[in-house]
């Protein structure tokens, strides 16, 4: 019936069989609406999301709703994982258009041009709770399309424009300041539950990249704000039940403002973005829990997210649904009956205090969804029992609960590989693997990464430092497949996570990846007039808007990742055309920044760098040693160092740029460092000691 059974989307998949005529967006469907002059109804949605199933079982899957769509409307179903250039547009007008927030599913009603003049989210198929029933709204927005024709057109032509001035706009004489970067932290400060932690209240959401900014602030100006509002925030976050207590892993976001009951979904962006944070946590306050978190989180991104053994080996699928058997949470929610029968007594008691089964239920009045109720501590002091074992009783009865939970119907993964998400693997992958010294985290890492050269990366004609015509990335693919023009996030993201990479173990090759990414983002997305850098290339299929934002949101913006890695390549090569890039995007974006400092972190960071570049430290010498001094300098938290090890032997010379392209150890020294801060080094250190020193900010 419909044109979805090529699709590489698992969501669209999900559709091929519906009774109505979807189309994938695409040329056919678009040359069918104006051929036939009719209206386009599009719905943007994804496959975790609860209510666009909900939609489509109430809606897209009966034959009377089916029948009126295919008469009346062209029907086109996206993906917004991976469209979100057009998911980014469609949101924006929808808000333009209801002046409210959107959501998914995303119902949105076009022109056969493709703007739009009506929309909504969910809609019901009878109207009930104030909503309108989708049945009764199809023929009203045709007959509106028909016989409103010139009143859609001034509408239109004004949604356009007001589509044109979302784009900043650049000023003259614009000065970089550092106002900003204290700034933020005072803005999450105001919106801070300084009880339950979290910025914001009920629906909670986990904010890693503002987190990760307020760690950054207390490490670089010692800002106690900061840290109160991160190490609350991932404590609570921790022991709550938006974190899964029994297989690690974190969903979208909770319900409520204790953290204690989740919207199931599971998404590989939120995890890769909250194990470094953990991590970095870690390093701070040295917090048991936040080591454990970190653990069992990379176990479950490698347990239930990692694709083995075909197309896609390497690589991390994007999501698990947030329902099983048509119920949200089923999968995750216990009763008591249920637990006692798989645990020894003795480890039941723990887990019962642990957990709260000890008190009435708090999934829907009728299942214990596991949070930590009370500290392990006080459980093992009111059982009387050594702490460590209760904990060791904790842990095995984690384990039992753990195996028969995987014996459940399992919630749906959709299985297609997202460059973007990937690559915030990636970074994550690497960054835990250097604060942990676990090597096999990162070999994972570089697994994923050469996933993306292997199927999402077409090597230019002359791939090298500079030279040549550039490759080209896809942005998605399934079983191998890859398609889709690359989004700047696929670009920025994975140009960060080779940086990190490169600091973990230095391959020569993704030096020179790194510079291949950092050439695109130059030539085919920025702005060279105004500055910043397009969400689409030069070369990208033309759309209704050519969005350009600086804001994060879910994941950091790809505005703010391109300028900070921008800059950090650039110093680290010595290639002043991106240290430009960075600063006319950061010039761009800077009235919104001093507005708004806490909307856009990863500006400010960007920003952070600009005003004081980034130490490079850089080691060279034998490799054991080399990586001796690189593991003692990852027991210290600084975001604002880079540490490269390059091992080379006495007299080798290794046709690296001139910033790296370091001698090799002499006078009778394992190693020698090379501190270098902008285009000034200090002159190598050969002890470990003196160089913690001069890292601290003291003579040697």
């Amino acid at each position: 019936m419909n044109h979805l059974a090529q699709a590489t989307s698992p969501y669209l998949l999900q559709h091929a069989d519906n009774p109505v005529e979807w189309y994938p967006w695409g040329e056919e469907a678009l040359a069918r609406a104006r051929s036939e002059g009719k209206p386009i109804l599009l719905s943007i949605g994804y496959s975790a999301c609860h209510w666009c199933h909900v939609m489509a079982h109430e809606s897209f899957e009966d034959a009377e709703v089916a029948a009126e769509m295919n008469r009346l409307f062209v029907n086109i179903k996206v993906d917004r994982e991976e469209r979100p250039d057009l998911d980014q547009i469609y949101q924006l007008a929808h808000a333009m258009l209801t002046q409210r927030g959107g959501g998914w599913p995303l119902t949105m009603f076009l022109m056969p041009d493709g703007t739009p003049f009506f929309g909504g989210t969910y809609f019901p198929k009878q109207a009930r709770h104030g909503l309108p029933g989708f049945l009764d709204l199809l023929p009203r927005i045709a007959d509106a399309y028909r016989d409103k024709g010139e009143e859609i057109s001034k509408q239109n032509a004004a949604l356009i424009a007001a589509l044109d001035r979302t784009l900043p706009e650049a000023a003259s004489g614009t000065v970089l300041e550092a106002a900003p970067l204290e700034a933020a932290v005072r803005e999450f400060a105001q919106a801070f539950d300084d009880l339950h932690g979290g910025i914001g209240r009920a629906p909670k959401f986990p904010h890693p990249s503002e987190l990760a900014y307020c760690l950054r602030r207390h490490a670089l100006d010692g800002s106690e704000l900061g840290l109160a509002i991160a190490r609350l925030t991932l404590v609570k976050m921790a022991e709550g039940g938006i974190y899964d207590q029994i297989g690690g892993g974190f969903c979208r976001y909770s319900t409520d403002q204790y953290w204690a009951i989740p919207h199931f979904e599971k998404m590989l962006y939120d995890n890769a973005l909250l194990i470094p944070l953990y991590a970095d946590a870690w390093l701070v306050t040295g917090q048991p829990l936040f080591e454990r978190v970190v653990r069992d989180t990379v176990g479950w991104l490698q347990r239930e997210m990692l694709s083995q053994g075909h197309e896609n080996a390497g690589a991390f699928y994007s999501s698990l649904d947030a329902d099983s058997e048509h119920e949200e949470g089923k999968f995750y929610v216990w009763t008591p009956a249920e637990v006692r029968e798989l645990l020894a007594p003795e480890e039941y008691n723990v887990v019962e205090a642990h957990y709260g089964l000890d008190g009435p239920p708090n999934f829907e009045g009728k299942a214990w969804h596991l949070r930590v109720a009370k500290p392990l501590a006080l459980v093992a002091d009111r059982l009387d029992m050594p702490f460590a074992e209760c904990a060791a009783r904790l842990e095995t009865a984690r384990g039992k609960l753990l195996a028969a939970r995987g014996k459940r119907v399992r919630p749906g993964r959709d299985d297609k590989v997202l460059t973007s998400w990937n690559a915030l693997a990636i970074k994550a992958l690497a960054r835990a693997a250097r604060v942990f010294g676990e090597r096999d985290w990162l070999a994972a890492a570089q697994r994923a990464l050469a996933f993306v050269r292997a199927v999402l990366w077409r090597p230019g004609a002359e791939p090298g430092a500079g030279a040549g015509q550039p490759g080209r990335l896809a942005a998605t693919c399934k079983d191998g497949v890859a398609h889709l023009n690359a989004y700047l996030d696929d670009h920025a993201f994975l140009l960060e996570a080779l940086i990190e990479l490169i600091q973990c173990d230095f391959r020569e090759e993704d030096l020179l990846f790194a510079r291949e990414l950092a050439d695109i983002l130059v030539e085919r997305f920025e702005d060279r007039a105004a500055g910043g850098f397009y969400f689409v290339s030069h070369d990208h299929e033309k759309l209704i808007h050519r969005a350009k934002a600086g804001h994060d949101g879910a994941t950091p913006s790809g505005n703010g990742i391109a300028a900070a890695a921008l800059q950090r390549l650039g110093h680290v090569v010595g290639e002043p055309r991106y240290l430009d890039a960075a600063e006319r995007a950061l010039k761009l974006f800077y009235p919104g920044l001093k507005r708004q400092a806490g909307g856009f972190v990863s500006l400010a960071t960007a920003l952070d760098e600009h005003l004081a570049p980034p130490t490079l430290v850089i080691l060279r010498g034998d490799r054991d040693a080399v990586a001796a001094w690189q593991r003692a300098l990852a027991r210290v938290y600084r975001p604002a160092t880079l540490v490269i090890g390059i091992p080379l032997a006495a007299g080798e010379t290794s046709g690296l740029p001139a910033v790296l392209d370091k001698p090799a150890a002499t006078d009778g020294a394992a190693v020698n460092a090379w501190v270098c801060r902008g285009v000034s080094c200090l002159p190598p250190i050969g002890d470990a000691v003196d160089l913690d020193r001069v890292l601290a900010g003291k003579e040697p």
